[in-house]
């Protein structure tokens, strides 16, 4: 199973820049969805990057729909909106061996199309926070709380761990 963090739009190469390095460190496969905000070769992405470019899995689609088109399983997108009436916590994202899990997230100033979060409210997943006192939460802060969640139920599967403290030193 693998875990894909996919962004609509992305306007902030700060923000990409920072997912892709958590996607470097977590084995997680990267979507960009087109039109993008700036250019790849961005100095402000590269720089939240850092030299970590070449160790991400990116895949780069020219739209919504071919993103959409491209997943194996629709059960497996999981829609990140401040919207959604099911925290992210509550999936189980350990359901299948086989599929891999999808995370979708919008734009940062707009989120995702309202047609489209219409058409697949079931999938939808939120991270709790107060609505009254924030728009919404930093996209990069958002997809490291949501992989993290998935790699947790996952058992971390696949990534280094520290399993035992022994006076205050590691085994």
């Amino acid at each position: 199973m693998t875990n894909h963090i996919a962004l609509f739009e992305p306007l902030m190469p700060a923000n990409t820049g920072n997912i892709a390095r958590t996607c470097a460190g977590t084995d997680t496969h990267l979507h960009l969805i087109k039109p993008l905000g700036f250019s790849v070769d961005d100095k402000h992405m590269k720089r939240a990057g850092l030299d970590y470019w070449d160790k991400v899995d990116i895949t780069y689609h020219d739209n919504l729909p071919a993103f959409i088109d491209s997943i194996p399983d629709i059960k497996r997108l999981f829609i990140v909106s401040k919207f959604a009436s099911r925290d992210y916590s509550m999936p189980d994202y350990t359901d299948s061996d086989t599929q891999d899990n999808y995370f979708l997230f919008g734009k940062e100033t707009t989120g995702l199309p309202e047609a489209f979060m219409r058409q697949y409210p079931e999938n939808a997943i939120r991270i709790p926070q107060d609505d009254t006192k924030i728009r919404a939460l930093n996209l990069s802060n958002s997809a490291a709380i949501v992989i993290y969640e998935a790699l947790r139920q996952q058992q971390f599967n696949g990534l280094e761990r520290v399993h035992e403290y022994q006076n205050d030193k590691l085994k």
